[in-house]
């Protein structure tokens, strides 16, 4: 899972695997390790009525309801989830996405487990 931060809009990039983890409602974490051991966690699981973000002193955990998930993860022609949440002034913007395969693969990098890019060539 990776998780881009810009402002306020949170982006998370899922894998088949944790894709079909969410679509059958296990949750997902991912961890960054800082020296002197501090961690910081993110979080997305199935659970509630409604999309909800919360920030504690671990990170960030996302819920959504389980059926959205499950339907999410079930339709390959569906890319993500998309929410907006009311601040005191502006909003949080979420983006959860399926992450795809680069149209430029870089070396090293193994994308067996990525979606197939809609954009490559046949």
């Amino acid at each position: 899972m990776k998780l881009r931060i810009l402002d306020n809009t949170l982006r998370l990039r899922l894998d088949r695997h944790e894709v079909d983890q969410l679509g059958a409602g296990t949750g997902l974490t991912a961890e960054t390790r800082f020296p002197g051991g501090e961690v910081f966690c993110y979080r997305i699981e199935a659970a509630g009525a409604e999309l909800t973000a919360t920030k504690d002193q671990d990170g960030i955990r996302l819920c959504l309801p389980e059926q959205q998930l499950a339907s999410w993860a079930a339709d390959e022609t569906q890319v993500g989830i998309y929410a907006s949440l009311p601040l005191t002034e502006g909003c949080l913007a979420l983006t959860i996405e399926k992450d795809f395969e680069c149209l430029d693969p870089r070396e090293g990098e193994n994308q067996s487990n990525r979606f197939s890019n809609p954009k490559a060539a046949d």
